[in-house]
Order: structure tokens, then sequence, then C-alpha cells
């Protein structure tokens, strides 16, 4: 062994002894007191320990001090067992000494409360950046509010202003309409004049005829001669001068006369009338019985006019008059008109007021007019009948049991009955619709389907059939939308039909 360590054990043995020996006398003599601490205060925990050993306290004055004074230092040695300590120190001293292991414990305890710090801290910033992130798409959110009420009010002026410009079309469209139809009533009094003025170029020229023919007789007829007149004497009676035979029978003048007579006649029966007169009804001139008004065509039918024309009709339950084109001859007859399409000449591209009373020309293209169609169909059970004919010539038909119309209140609505014919079905799809001009809106679309339509029907979300469209000619037609009159079963939308009519007539077996 080493010199050093011989020395330290010896010095170890001998306070021993002594330390024995002075606890053989007893308690009272004292006792050294062997303090240790431990210290570390870093977060590794404790490592280092060292032991002090120091002098024992001092004897009191009556004891005598028989033992030596040392002092040594020992090398740091980490404690792997149990500490030992005096058994017969008082209990609160045993409580006051620190045992390793629960310090060990405790260590660990420090760890893992200090891996959860740093665990909570990690949290703390993970959700601190998440807060961050949220303020961010908060701030977000803002501006994309920000934007979206711009954007919200740039659409909202765009639809005010294509609202206006929608307006401003739609009074242009009225101002067309009205022009049009002024035009229209320019045109037809303009052909009243022509028509007036042929016929009175025609008697103008008869007149110039009549004229040279009289020039002519009075050149042929010889001239009267001159005889002399005696002197009258008081006895004889004056002779009368000799007058030739011809002068007493012209023969001439008088034929001529009848001749001129004749052809002013056959010239006034040959102009037609005016089309707002009704000529269904000059067949029965010459009887007592009176010519209308009739409740409907049937009536008129059974009364004996069997002429298809124009007749007056005044509805049960109505005070007012309407002129009608009554159909005699389609069988069985009795069939009155409420719409016609036949050569373009009238606009059906109208507003309300103006498909509410009607328009058109009774003998031609007409709307007979909703409040009409009402006050006729709401009189007893009416069935509709709409003939077709496409511009190759040919026809088909569509029949359906029932057709009614309501009143204002319910903007018109239609109400058909069941379908049969060869023409397919196409007004079913509009049943219990009401009616939509370009100024009252009233279909299921969310624009106006009047607008695309050009015309004025019972549109749906728009049309199966729109037989008050614009009439093209030839039939297939080139548009933006399918505005012409077409009648979707037969020949599709994309086709305009040439001829269009639809009439009632009473059907007392009416099956719904």
């Amino acid at each position: 062994m080493e010199p050093r360590s011989l020395v330290l054990l010896g010095l170890l043995l001998a306070c021993a002894l002594v330390f024995g020996a002075q606890t053989q006398k007893g308690p009272e003599r004292g006792h050294d007191k062997v303090s240790t601490q431990e210290f570390d205060s870093s977060d590794a925990g404790l490592e280092r320990e060292f032991l002090y050993t120091g002098r024992s306290k001092r004897a009191p004055a009556e004891i005598p001090q028989d033992k030596c004074s040392y002092t040594f230092i020992v090398p740091q040695q980490k404690v792997t067992g149990a500490i030992c300590v005096n058994s017969k120190e008082p209990e609160a001293s045993l409580e006051s000494r620190v045992n390793k292991q629960e310090l060990e414990q405790l260590n660990v305890e420090l760890q893992k409360q200090k891996r959860q710090i740093e665990t909570l801290q990690q949290l703390v910033e993970v959700d601190g950046g998440i807060v961050t992130e949220v303020k961010l798409l908060r701030k977000e959110s803002r501006n994309m509010n920000s934007r979206v009420t711009q954007l919200y009010m740039q659409l909202l002026h765009e639809i005010i202003r294509k609202r206006d410009n929608a307006l401003e079309l739609a009074q242009m469209e009225n101002k067309i309409l009205n022009q049009t139809s002024e035009m229209q009533m320019l045109t037809s009094r303009y052909k009243d004049l022509e028509h007036k003025y042929l016929h009175l170029a025609s008697l103008a020229t008869n007149q110039s005829a009549l004229i040279s023919l009289l020039e002519e007789q009075c050149q042929s007829r010889p001239p009267l001669r001159q005889v002399p007149v005696p002197q009258p004497r008081p006895q004889p009676r004056p002779q009368p001068p000799p007058v030739s035979p011809p002068l007493h029978k012209p023969p001439v003048p008088p034929r001529i006369n009848n001749q001129i007579t004749n052809e002013i006649q056959s010239d006034q029966k040959s102009l037609s009338p005016l089309p707002t007169m009704p000529t269904g009804t000059q067949g029965n001139t010459t009887t007592n019985k009176p010519s209308g008004p009739f409740k409907d065509c049937l009536e008129a039918l059974e009364d004996g006019q069997t002429n298809s024309g124009m007749y007056l009709v005044k509805p049960e339950g109505s005070n007012k008059l309407m002129q009608v084109w009554c159909d005699q001859r389609h069988d069985p007859g009795g069939w009155t008109v409420i719409q016609r399409r036949s050569d373009g000449s009238v606009n059906f591209f109208r507003n309300w007021e103006t498909y509410k009373q009607g328009f058109g020309n009774i003998d031609s293209e007409y709307w007979l007019g909703l409040e009409n169609i009402y006050w006729l169909t709401n009189q007893g059970n009416y069935k509709l009948l709409v003939t077709l004919e496409d511009w190759s010539g040919r026809k088909v038909f569509a029949e359906y049991a029932s057709f009614r119309v309501e009143n204002e209140a319910d903007f018109y609505k239609l109400r058909i009955g069941r379908y049969h014919g060869n023409a397919g079905d196409s007004l079913t799809w509009h049943n219990g619709k009401q009616f939509t001009t370009l100024d009252r809106d009233h279909d299921t679309y969310t624009g106006n389907c009047a607008h695309y339509q050009k015309g004025g029907w019972w549109y749906n979300s728009c049309a199966h059939s729109n037989l008050n469209g614009v009439w093209y000619r030839g039939g297939h037609y080139r548009s933006r939308y399918q505005d012409g009159v077409y009648w979707a079963e037969f020949r599709g939308g994309a086709y305009s039909l040439k001829k269009v009519t639809m009439m009632v007539r009473p059907n007392p077996n009416t099956f719904h």
C-alpha cells in the first residue's frame, strides 16, 4: 500500500477508538456532530456531494476535556449504499435527515416536470403560431368580406343598370308596337282609299265611255231641216213643219242608259265589304228573323246561319257585344274562332292591355281578347280545337275535351281537359298556368318568357307551344331564341308554322 493510504487508515482507526470511548462514558459527555450537506441546484440534479466533518462541540465546563481534536478531509466519493446514522439520536433529527432515494425520486419527478414544462412550452409556441394564423385568417376574412361587399355592390349596380336598360327597351318596344299598329291602320286605310279610288276611276271611265257614245249618237243623227214659215193668214190653219220619224223614237239613248246602269251596279257588287263589317248575316236580310246577336256560333248555326263569316256575339252574363269569326264549314260547324295566324300581317308581340281587349282583323289574323274568351268559355262547357298547317301543306289537329280561362283576378289561368288528335299534345304542359305578356310576368321562369318567345301565352318555363309568336316565312327559321309560331310535338320548336287556328265549341259531354 502507499504510505499516504496507510496514514489515512491509521488516523481513521484512532478516531474510531476515541469515538468509542466517548460513547461509553455516556451521553452526558456530548458527542461529535457529523453534518452532511448536499449541494446541487442545477437542472442536471445533484451531481456532487461534499461531506464536511467539523470539530465536535465543546463539552460543558464541568466535563473534563480528555478527548483529542482532529481535522481531516475525506476525498469525494459517491455514496451507493444506505447512509448509516446513529440510532440513538432523537427522532426529530432523524426526520431531518435527507434520504438519498427520496432525493433521487424528487430529481426524477423534477425531470419529468421539466419535460412536461418543455412540452407545454412547445405547445404554447405551437398554439401561439396557430393563434397568429387564426389572426391572419381573420384579417384575410375581413378583407374577403370587404371584397365580396364591393363585388355585391358592383353586381347590384349592374342589375339596376340592366333593369333600367330593360325598362328602356320595353318602352322602346311599346313605342315600336304602337308605331307598327299605326302603320297597319294607315296601311288598311290606304288599301280602302285605293279600293275606293279604283272604284271611282272605273266610274269615271264608264262616264267617259257614255259621253263618247252620246257624242257619236249626236253626230250620226241627221240635222233638222229648216222649212220656211209662211205668213200667217187669218182664214187657213197653219200647218206644222214636217218632222222626220227618227226624231220621235230615238232607240239608242235608252239602251245606253240601261247599259251604264248595269255596269255601275256590277261595279258596286264587285266591291268587297270592309273587314270590320259583318258579312255572315247578309243571307237572311229578307227574312223577319233577327240576325243576332248570338251567345256563340253554334247558336247562330242552329238559327240557320250556315255561312262562315263575321257575326255579333253576346255571351250570357255579359253586357258587351263582340265580333267573332264563325267557322260553319268545319265539321260539325258552330266553331267560334278565338285566334288565327295565316299570313303574318298582324304583330302579336303586344302588351297586357292589348291581349286583354283583343286585336287584329276578324277576317284575317286576330286575337279575340282574353276578356272575351273568359266570358265566352265560362257560359258553359266548351272544347278547344287547334288546327295546324306547315309549309308543305300537311294539316293536323289537336282537340281538348274542355277549355276555359279564369278571370283577370287570376290572370286568365288556363284550364284544359283531355287531349286527342294527330298533332301531339303540346298544350297540357301549360295547363294551370297564368297568361304572361311583356309587361306582366306570371310564368315560373326566372326571367320573362314573353321577352324570349316574342308573344303572349300561358307560359310555364317557358313553352312547348307558342302560337302567338313571330310568324316566319318558310318554316325553319334562325333566331337567338325559339320565338316562332310552333307546336313542339309537330315539327319542333325551330319550325314556324304557316297557318294556325284556335276555335271553341260547346261540348255538353265534357270529360276532364
